[in-house]
């Protein structure tokens, strides 16, 4: 019986400890591509009401060339040079 409750505790401890990891790493990926994924939906709430969307499309395509250039130019190559770059 006490194996069972060691084991049990054990399991939830790796659950917890794999939750944390991919809560991290949504976070770094919101970091990136949290604009976009604002204008997107803005994008899409818009449409679903009605509107016109393009604005919020158009600032979507320029907020991922953005991040896409942000994240070619940060890499271990420059590390110490990306340390104060937004």
């Amino acid at each position: 019986m006490q194996q069972a409750k060691r084991q049990s505790g054990q399991a939830m401890t790796e659950y917890i400890i794999v939750v944390a990891l991919v809560a991290v790493a949504a976070i770094a990926v919101y970091q990136y591509f949290g604009q976009v994924l604002r204008s997107q939906t803005a994008a899409m709430a818009r449409e679903l009401a009605g509107e016109d969307g393009n604005a919020q499309i158009k600032q979507a395509q320029s907020a991922a060339s953005k991040a896409a250039a942000q994240a070619k130019a940060r890499n271990l190559k420059s590390f110490a040079g990306n340390a104060g770059a937004k």
